[in-house]
């Protein structure tokens, strides 16, 4: 103990979605659902699959290091240049990446409570000095943030949408957020969820390049259904990325993963259908919350944040034994909150069965 790094021992470490299998197995259970992770419950696209396929014949070599054409790609459907992007193994490591090329050890990490763990997670591990500030009916409280930042503030992580509210922050109080900020200080953008957007003040990270000190981060592991293969993207002025280049581990993106997030690229009809779908269930999650008189927080996400109006815990241990798998929100301090990813037709009609069951029958004790 005495031998590991201080401040290693008092990280908290990231508690993942309970995976199916192991519940399955510790359960003894048959058929289990997970809407625990906000990953995408219809698989990855066909083109994806057979690219991966394709492209496992040749593991035994390293893959590019650069990501040449998943950058050139990337590029093109963005309408920026390969060098403004950055790859990263799923936007954790991205984090990690700006955290060690640009925060010194006299500088500050600013964030909202109850957001996305990894950011203090991550900066705890670098032994980086991070601060909170409260979020405000469930949103960031932008002007709380404002107030917060000091020359020695270097990097500001906004989850736009935010994880684990599904909420947002609209363009103009975005804007206005901006306006006078330090030059020292960048703005990190978040948007791993930005393709469920369904609302037009949607601040784009993309569209202040080279305008503010902003970087937005992407993720093919939301609704582009690659969880597993694990990339995601940074958005940067091409000043900084060749530093984020030098602090990225080589071969980071392995080679089926690069093969599956370009044809993944292509299928634009697939990512319609997620869409879709996906508010056909947020629409349903809603009623049925509605129905059994249970607060939701309005979501532009893939999930919803229910409160069950009870010890979040036991109602995830007991949808768990039912074999439904959602996100207790203990870790958040939401202690009467689940968040739910919206799931296939059936998987959210299982749901609601279950945790309907689960209510009454804790309600009449």
């Amino acid at each position: 103990m005495e031998l590991v790094r201080k401040n290693i021992r008092s990280v908290e470490a990231y508690v993942a979605g309970k995976p199916i299998e192991e519940t399955k197995r510790e359960l003894g259970l048959s058929s289990v659902i997970k809407l625990a992770s906000n990953e995408n419950p219809f698989g990855p696209s066909p083109k994806a699959l057979a690219a991966m396929k394709k492209a496992i014949g040749e593991v035994n070599r390293y893959p590019d290091s650069q990501s040449f054409y998943l950058k050139k790609k990337l590029a093109l459907a963005l309408r920026i240049k390969p060098e403004n992007i950055v790859l990263g193994n799923g936007s954790d490591e991205l984090i990690d990446i700006l955290i060690k090329t640009f925060v010194e050890d006299d500088e500050t990490i600013l964030t909202s409570e109850n957001t996305f763990v990894e950011y203090a997670i991550i900066a705890r591990i670098n032994n980086k000095k991070l601060l909170t500030v409260p979020l405000k009916d469930f949103r960031y409280d932008l002007a709380a943030l404002k107030r917060k930042i000091t020359a020695k503030t270097k990097l500001v992580f906004i989850a736009n949408p935010n994880n684990p509210t599904g909420t947002y922050v609209g363009k103009k109080a975005f804007d206005a957020f901006l306006s006078g900020l330090p030059r020292t200080t960048i703005i990190v953008l978040d948007e791993a969820y930005d393709t469920f957007i369904d609302v037009k003040d949607y601040p784009r990270g993309i569209a202040y390049l080279g305008k503010k000190n902003v970087i937005a981060m992407k993720t093919f592991s939301k609704a582009y259904g690659l969880a597993g293969a694990r990339v995601g993207y940074a958005i940067a002025d091409a000043r900084w990325t060749p530093y984020l280049e030098r602090t990225r581990q080589p071969f980071n993106i392995n080679l089926v993963a690069q093969a599956a997030a370009q044809a993944a690229l292509d299928d634009t009809a697939f990512l319609a259908r997620i869409r879709r779908e996906t508010l056909k269930g947020k629409r349903f999650l809603y009623d049925s919350c509605t129905a059994l008189g249970l607060p939701y927080v309005p979501s532009v996400t893939n999930f919803v944040l229910i409160d069950v109006k009870r010890d979040c815990r036991e109602v995830f241990k007991a949808l768990l034994k039912q074999g439904v798998i959602v996100r207790d929100m203990k870790q958040y301090h939401l202690d009467t909150f689940i968040r739910v990813t919206i799931g296939t037709e059936a998987e959210n009609k299982r749901f609601v069965r279950t945790l309907t069951r689960i209510i009454g029958r804790q309600h009449s004790r």
